[in-house]
């Protein structure tokens, strides 16, 4: 049974990131609009989902899966994130993503330590130094609403977006290093990111709402700014309820965890204290998974992650189940309420393109920051060069790599190159 859900959360998961209705990592969910509305290939999206993601896989995911046997979730998601989106979105692709997603979750439960000292044996890391790719993202993309508002209403209210947003993320970060948020005795951790960014998109519809009728461009129709992306999030709610189920079921059956700290607690046997502190991680995430759902119309497999909560709290793994599908569901009706409540205001209408430009500014500069930072821990000094190099060549040849790919796959390709210069003598490898 434990093998038969694994191998049904990858193979469902897989299917989701393929048709683009769902991706784990929260820095790749931006960039998937990008190529459902044509402006980013699949070629593309795929070296971009595998460079944010195969070094969290492997570097942060798996070591933290084999030192119990309980599976960290991202181990799963992030891996059937590449799957998914390397794979064409067709009649063939498809059940093709969801064999080899189902396949993928399968050999994570029987063990991969193998693939990972496969890895550590190449004589350059290349495992760590990718994580490093998608770590701005996250942090970076807090400052979209700040640039939308700048774009729309002037660079002053920008700034002093910016600075409530900056203001707000400390505030969040004093009170988790306090420890003054608690439950049942738990500190509750707060997302900081999720926290500024949210603070960021109030600023934003609060600028729009005060817009004057007159002053808003005709033509541009907010059901397709953000109704249209939610509802595109609703009418695959059953997809969603499987997922919720199946993740809820795992949970209950303890064959994975939601984040290693509620891990580490299951692997000694303390459920509720995991349970208080997968709750804890949920609240503070809301925020970052309901603003980027809204903007993007692209979802997460786990939703705001009270799945692993409703399965840790279960009495047995079919009422988890059944609990994982109804929450997962009201969190997607919640999406579509606020949508609603956005199309009152008239406002708002104006923000669309300008969201969408501050959202793929913001990743352009985050990713060849990334990328830059995981080549060079790969080769200094060289790594640099190379991103460099890359970024103004293919400025200067029109841009035949979109700007957001140019950090992930040079990174891709350094830590290639450096390998391949260490077996050729040429070069020594980084300490």
């Amino acid at each position: 049974m434990n093998m038969i859900i694994v191998a049904l959360v990858g193979a469902v998961a897989a299917v989701l990131a393929n048709r683009g209705i769902a991706v784990f990592n929260d820095g790749l969910r931006p960039i998937v609009p990008e190529h459902i509305e044509g402006r980013l290939s699949r070629r593309e999206l795929a070296l971009t989902a595998f460079a944010m993601g195969f070094g969290l896989v492997v570097g942060f995911g798996i070591p933290f899966t084999l030192t119990a046997s309980i599976i960290l979730i991202h181990s799963i998601l992030l891996g059937t994130d590449i799957i998914g989106l390397a794979t064409p979105n067709n009649r063939w692709g498809t059940p093709v993503a969801a064999l080899l997603g189902g396949a993928y979750g399968a050999a994570l439960l029987m063990g991969l330590e193998g693939f990972v000292k496969l890895f550590e044996s190449l004589p350059v890391n290349v495992l760590d130094p990718m994580g490093e790719v998608g770590a701005p993202v996250v942090v970076m993309f807090m400052v979209f609403p700040a640039l939308a508002v700048a774009f729309q209403f002037g660079v002053a209210k920008g700034v002093w977006t910016f600075l409530a947003a900056v203001l707000v993320r400390q505030l969040a970060v004093w009170l988790n290093e306090s420890g003054l948020l608690t439950f049942q005795g738990t500190a509750v951790t707060l997302n900081q990111e999720g926290i500024a960014l949210i603070v960021g998109m109030i600023f934003l519809f609060v600028f729009a709402v005060r817009q004057k009728s007159g002053e808003v461009s005709e033509g541009v129709d907010l059901a397709a700014v953000f109704s249209d992306r939610v509802s595109r999030i609703r009418k695959h709610v059953v997809y969603f309820m499987v997922m919720g189920g199946l993740i809820s079921m795992a949970t209950n059956l303890l064959i994975i965890a939601g984040d290693p700290i509620s891990l580490n607690l299951l692997a000694k046997g303390q459920q509720t204290d995991a349970a208080i502190a997968a709750l804890a991680r949920a609240i503070g995430f809301i925020p970052l998974v309901a603003s980027t759902a809204i903007a993007t119309g692209v979802y997460g497999p786990v939703g705001f992650t009270l799945v692993f909560v409703v399965g840790l709290l279960a009495p047995n793994v079919w009422v988890a189940g059944i609990g994982g599908a109804i929450v997962i569901m009201i969190e997607v009706l919640l999406l579509s309420s606020i949508a609603r409540l956005l199309d009152k205001y008239p406002g708002v209408r104006e923000s669309g393109e300008n969201i969408r430009t501050a959202m793929t500014r913001i990743l352009e500069v985050a990713l060849l920051i990334g990328g830059a930072n995981a080549a060079n821990a790969m080769a200094p000094g060289f790594g640099f060069f190379f991103i460099a190099g890359l970024y103004l060549l293919n400025e200067a040849a029109g841009r035949p790599i979109v700007r957001m790919a140019v950090g992930p796959v040079g990174a891709v390709a350094v830590g290639i190159l450096a390998n391949l210069l260490v077996f050729a003598g040429l070069m020594t490898p980084p300490q």
